[in-house]
């Protein structure tokens, strides 16, 4: 199994009920292609989204989402990076996401390096690390955050030097615990 990506942008928000609803109502796909949704990340004015799966391949996983009706042209396969430690609870209180795009390919181990030596405007302003999400070809990245607000991760990034694209708060979304994985 592979960790697949969905990046979804909405003219019209989308409520964090819509998601779950949409997602649950896409199981038969889901199962047919052994598609898991692990957890999706909405934006707080509900116009950005960020979905994770897991499937066999990337090539199941857009069968099964297009079968399931989603817009696929931003899917993508990645790979999990966690702060070291990183526990359930921790991942849970992930409330800002950093996107970052890249013109040439970069290692999570050059970008945690940087967010390394600034650790202390991280601690400064009250931000940790939880998680990368890093695309198979490596220009692009959404690493997840626990802050007091977006504006925190952003200042903390810049005084840092980190690469930033966009940095947005977020609510995370779950699958019920009723809902079985294939």
């Amino acid at each position: 199994m592979i960790d697949v990506f969905l990046e979804r942008r909405f003219v019209q928000p989308i409520e964090s009920e819509r998601v779950t609803s949409l997602t649950l109502a896409a199981q038969g796909c889901f199962d047919l292609h052994r598609i898991a949704w692990q957890a999706s990340l909405l934006a707080r004015d509900g116009r950005r989204l960020l979905c994770h799966f897991q499937a066999p391949d990337l090539e199941s996983a857009r069968h099964g989402l297009r079968r399931a009706g989603a817009d696929i042209s931003t899917l993508w396969g990645g790979t999990l990076h966690d702060a070291p430690g990183l526990e359930a609870a921790e991942l849970a209180a992930a409330n800002v996401v950093v996107e970052r795009r890249f013109a040439a390919p970069v290692s999570v181990a050059a970008i945690q390096a940087l967010e390394d030596a600034g650790a202390a405007c991280l601690q400064a302003h009250r931000v940790r690390f939880l998680r990368t999400l890093c695309a198979l070809d490596r220009r692009r990245m959404h690493c997840l955050y626990h802050a007091p607000d977006a504006e925190s991760v952003r200042l903390a990034q810049h005084q840092a030097g980190m690469p930033v694209t966009r940095v947005w708060a977020c609510r995370r979304i779950v699958p019920p615990a009723s809902t079985p994985a294939p």
